[in-house]
């Protein structure tokens, strides 16, 4: 299982379990976008692993955040290095 998630409130709390590959990206957006539509949560939080996350993980958690925005749905990132939350900020700006 590459993403568990639970509902606390009106918060959909995701966590990526392992660090995406380029293989596995668009099935991990595929399934954030689905938990999305099914739970319309107020908010997001979306947990990397610890660590500096892959390109394809900030991927994932960039197209999550875009979707997110579109549908006025705040997102979060936690668990990412300081310089991985930067970089997830200047793509998500």
């Amino acid at each position: 299982m590459l993403i568990s998630h639970s509902v606390d409130g009106d918060t959909l709390r995701l966590a990526l379990h392992q660090s995406v590959d380029i293989h596995a990206r668009a099935a991990a957006a595929k399934e954030i976008e689905a938990l999305v539509h099914t739970h319309r949560p107020g908010r997001i939080t979306v947990q990397v692993p610890a660590g500096e996350p892959t390109p394809a993980t900030l991927s994932v958690a960039v197209r999550a955040h875009r979707m997110c925005k579109s549908l006025d749905i705040p997102l979060s990132l936690t668990g990412a290095t300081p310089q991985a939350q930067h970089l997830f900020t200047a793509n998500t700006a």
